[in-house]
């Protein structure tokens, strides 16, 4: 089956392929950068990432535009309090969420673009929606006039045409069912960063900013749009609105939204003690996998269930996943390959491929696998699984890794390396031969106290890290 996506805007699951030249022209909304991004905010990046990884394995090019959001209300409010410029602030958390991202394999989009880089992009593209008779002024602040718009609300299907009367918000962000007219350019208050420009002074809305950098990236029609699901109303639709009325064209193709994650079966709250950064999941002893593992294992459109419990079994899955490998690279299996195998590891590819064809159903892609592996294992268990059945199987899991991206194991600070686990392996070896067990005891020990477990197999010494 072709790849299909469920798309917010149609309410449907449509087949997917970019508009032109095989390229998919990508934008996503990126971190507010005030503080530290948090397990939440986390399992929208992590959905983006697999979107891009099933995107690149389908055969597509990418054309990925993210944004940094580096001057809003609360940034300005922390950075006054913390005495520090916007700069000097907003570094701090851009370099942390790019380490976290780091940890957690996200790979880095084509663009990555901080929003202060483009105030005058976005000055620009004011004055030609003012010239266009879609904003109007009010203390100094430039508003975009919704009723300008008449499809305003397609995104959210809202029908707004009751209650739009004119009110305005010039807060970055709110959660009102009533449409507002909504802050393009907003005027400093005393003592804030202000930029001074043809419009005056003052400093972009936080909706402004996608809309210009998608648009000067990507053009004026994007494939996909992507976020959490918080931002379809009012963020996403204030977007469509403005990018149309600038360009007279469909603003994005497909809008794809990922669900909540909950804590413990609660909505994530510091009050609840149930508000997590990834770097407090870390510092509790989780691998970055583990977290990524579960992250992954739900569906983008269902609401996830982060519990700790669900991180032991994610560990407990990966460890089923190194060891299916360290089977196939280790183990030794009659000559030829065996045509039930053959057909049982096409028959996983095409099950794995249709799950994540199916709107990226990450649930049904990883069942495909694990249910090959259990059938892989019985089969090498009986012996009707051959030399010439381990390429496939390798290359499944390959496939698999190149978009869960879980297998490999995270480096430790002063990791002992793959050359030096082999010598002291061949050095125990050697001591069992001279049968000097207390030293080959010894290095067993040793290897694991770096986290290294080794095991005797009748094919030879297999090891593992932790």
């Amino acid at each position: 089956m072709a790849v299909q996506f469920y798309n917010t805007l149609s309410q449907q699951a449509e087949e997917f392929s970019p508009a032109r030249d095989n390229t998919v022209r990508m934008y996503t909304c990126g971190p507010t950068v005030y503080d530290f991004a948090h397990i939440g905010n986390f399992r929208t990046f992590t959905f983006v990432d697999l979107l891009r990884k099933w995107l690149r394995a389908s055969g597509f090019h990418l054309d990925h535009v993210m944004n940094i959001t580096d001057v809003d209300d609360k940034i300005i409010r922390n950075a006054a309090a913390h005495r520090k410029t916007l700069e000097e602030y907003t570094a701090i958390y851009t370099r942390a969420f790019l380490e976290d991202c780091d940890k957690l394999r996200l790979e880095r989009p084509e663009h990555l673009v901080p929003a202060t880089s483009h105030i005058n992009d976005m000055v620009e593209a004011i004055e030609r929606l003012g010239a266009a008779d879609h904003t109007y002024k009010s203390d100094g602040s430039v508003y975009f006039r919704i009723s300008s718009f008449a499809g305003y609300g397609k995104l959210s299907h809202n029908d707004f045409s009751g209650n739009i009367a004119g009110a305005r918000v010039d807060v970055d962000s709110y959660d009102k069912a009533d449409a507002r007219d909504f802050a393009l350019w907003k005027a400093p208050k005393e003592g804030e960063r202000f930029w001074d420009t043809p419009i005056g002074p003052g400093r972009p809305g936080w909706h402004i900013e996608c809309s210009v950098m998608a648009i000067k990236y990507l053009g004026e029609t994007l494939d996909i749009h992507a976020g959490g699901v918080d931002l379809i109303f009012p963020h996403h639709e204030n977007e469509i609105a403005q990018s149309e009325s600038l360009t007279g064209k469909p603003f994005a193709r497909f809008w794809l939204h990922a669900e909540f994650l909950l804590v413990e079966g609660q909505k994530m709250s510091k009050s609840l003690g149930n508000y997590f950064t990834l770097r407090d999941v870390l510092d509790r002893g989780y691998k970055p996998e583990t977290v990524r593992y579960l992250l992954a294992s739900v569906p983008y459109r269902k609401s996830l269930n982060f519990t700790f419990d669900g991180l032991k079994s994610a560990e407990t899955a990966i460890e089923r996943l190194r060891n299916f490998k360290l089977r196939l690279e280790s183990d030794r299996f009659p000559e030829g390959a065996t045509e039930a195998v053959t057909r049982r590891t096409a028959q996983a590819c095409r099950a794995f491929t249709d799950g994540m064809n199916a709107d990226l159903n990450t649930a049904e892609a990883l069942g495909a696998i694990f249910e090959y592996i259990r059938d892989a294992n019985s089969a090498m268990d009986s012996g009707g699984f051959g030399a010439g059945d381990v390429p496939g199987a390798l290359e499944l899991l390959a496939l698999f890794d190149r978009v869960f991206a879980v297998i490999e194991p995270t480096a430790a600070t002063g990791q002992v390396s793959d050359e030096e686990v082999e010598a002291r392996i061949a050095e125990r070896t050697a001591a069992k031969k001279a049968r000097d067990f207390a030293r080959a005891d010894d290095v067993r020990k040793q290897l694991l106290d770096q986290g290294i477990i080794l095991e005797d197999t009748k094919a030879g010494v297999r090891w593992k890290r932790k």
